[in-house]
């Protein structure tokens, strides 16, 4: 299908078969210009394979390509680089045994993040910010533990933690410094916002894999600039995905690289698993955290906090919705809620 932003005018191309995960009209960002671009999906039913059934385009040469000794070598040779423990997963997974400690404190608590002084000051701006309502009124970590909670400090911790990171440009996935901090952002709280509603226990679980589910393009980003004419080649018609690019050039996609890169990094495996299935859910054997970060990522892109051309091309699992018991209503209100969430995040106390 042919679709043109009514907007900047610019045309895109969707394959069909993208869109069978919808019924009726669906609204998608313009890549270019952001404004709403209004979609008539196809009334054909869906494929007879089923749930199941490869929804991805350009499988077959992904499966060929990962199947190469090159492709194993070059993951092995990536994580052999990742020696050390950037400090997102490192504070907060101590962070986290602190709170999971029934006989910790919240000086314990900040004991532990005043290791970094760094993130000591991102947590203070974030506590400041719109967001949480106390503009100039948390002046040290001990003392937003006490106002916060540690439930909410937590995923203070974990924003202050991820900020400067996911902040970077990423030249290999055209990414300008803050897309896919944002973008992280609307995937986490979208997670949080879905998992209240159909499991509250997995909530800081899920806002934790939300937030850090596209770290793979963290990693992979200086080996896809080095191959950027071979990705340009690849996705230069439009009717195929970056992440079926990854597949097909490098051997593997980023959520599988970041998945493994959890696992050394001893992160919790239900987070790992749900950052590996984000894209596609259907291997996890209906695993509520893998559909719930899976939703969340398109609900942020379908509010147009994404990047890219591959926001139009983004599959959602037809049964996903069902699944996790959403409306349409439901969507347009969560998509109404992370984007004052993350303008509001975002903006200084």
């Amino acid at each position: 299908m042919n679709i043109r932003c009514p907007h900047c005018r610019k045309e895109y191309s969707i394959p069909d078969e993208r869109l069978q995960a919808f019924t009726g009209n669906i609204t998608i960002p313009c890549p270019s210009c952001k404004g709403a671009i209004v979609v008539q999906t196809p009334s054909s039913p869906k494929g007879k394979d089923g749930p199941g059934a490869d929804r991805q385009s350009g499988q077959g040469k992904a499966e060929q390509t990962s199947a190469t000794d090159n492709g194993t070598a070059l993951k092995e040779r990536i994580l052999k680089s990742l020696h050390d423990l950037p400090p997102m997963p490192q504070v907060a997974q101590k962070a986290r045994e602190v709170i999971n400690n029934p006989a910790s404190s919240f000086k314990d608590l900040a004991k532990v993040i005043e290791t970094d002084q760094a993130i000591v000051t991102r947590i203070l701006k974030i506590a400041n910010s719109p967001y949480y309502g106390l503009s100039g009124k948390v002046s040290s970590v001990q003392h937003a533990s006490v106002v916060l909670g540690s439930k909410t400090l937590m995923e203070v911790l974990n924003l202050a933690c991820s900020s400067d990171i996911l902040g970077q440009t990423l030249a290999g996935y055209d990414l300008d410094a803050g897309e896919l901090w944002k973008h992280s952002l609307a995937v986490a709280s979208a997670s949080q916002i879905i998992a209240r509603r159909v499991n509250p226990s997995l909530e800081q679980d899920a806002f934790s894999a939300g937030l850090i589910h596209d770290a793979g393009k963290l990693i992979l980003d200086p080996y896809i600039l080095e191959r950027k004419d071979a990705f340009r080649s690849f996705v230069a018609d439009g009717s195929d995905t970056f992440l079926n690019a990854e597949k097909h050039i490098l051997g593997f996609d980023h959520a599988e690289m970041a998945a493994d890169a959890c696992e050394r990094w001893h992160i919790p495996s239900l987070i790992a698993r749900a950052i590996r299935y984000h894209h596609d859910p259907t291997p996890s054997d209906g695993d509520q955290l893998c559909f719930i970060v899976h939703m969340a990522d398109a609900v942020a892109l379908m509010s147009g906090i994404g990047a890219g051309l591959d926001g139009l091309l983004y599959t959602i699992h037809p049964e996903a919705m069902k699944f996790l018991r959403l409306s349409r209503d439901n969507l347009n209100e969560i998509m109404g809620t992370i984007a004052e969430y993350v303008e509001k995040t975002t903006q200084s106390g």
